[in-house]
């Protein structure tokens, strides 16, 4: 592939799935500056990897949340180690109002997928991986499996196991609701 036949289709894939990378995020963190960058981050990664993209292998977006899931696992690694964010005064790009606007709207808008991901956290880390991806990021369990990087079975089976604890979850939330 051409370089300028390689950008456009990375174009392509860019604007096909920024929006639920931007989510992705925005499921996680609270602050809009966080949410761009790991956004910015993970397309940097995507953009200088893309010749080892193939789509024969799986989607663009199962490619593009494995390395949206490798980036933020990244991300809380440095955090961990450091405890402290420093910011670089030169080191970030701060956002105008418009764009603050655009993100803080979003990061509302995915509050209840941030409830959600709080009731699957008592579930096994694939699990709980696997239901956000599917159900909160709208891909095909086929999608999930490779940016999960397990066996589209293996895919079938946790999401199974995952929603009967998820229902049982909401069940208990609901039978404690009723006593209140």
């Amino acid at each position: 592939m051409r370089d300028h036949e390689a950008l456009a289709a990375f174009e392509r894939v860019y604007r096909d799935n920024v929006g639920a990378i931007t989510r992705f995020f925005a499921r996680r963190c609270t602050e809009p500056q966080l949410v761009a960058d790991l956004t910015a981050d993970t397309f940097v990664r995507a953009i200088t990897s893309f010749h080892t993209f193939d789509d024969a292998k799986g989607s663009a977006a199962g490619w593009l949340f494995g390395i949206a899931r490798h980036t933020f696992a990244a991300h809380l690694e440095h955090t961990a180690r450091s405890r402290v964010i420093v910011r670089k005064a030169g080191g970030r790009r701060e956002l105008d109002r418009d764009e603050l606007a655009e993100l803080e709207a979003r990061i509302d808008a995915e509050q209840p997928g941030r409830v959600l991901l709080e009731r699957l956290a008592s579930l096994p880390e694939l699990e709980r991986e696997a239901v956000e991806l599917v159900h909160l990021g709208g891909l095909a369990p086929k999608e999930a499996a490779v940016a999960l990087g397990v066996p589209k079975g293996a895919m079938r089976t946790r999401l199974y196991r995952a929603m009967a604890r998820l229902r049982a979850v909401v069940e208990q939330e609901a039978r404690a609701d009723e006593q209140v």
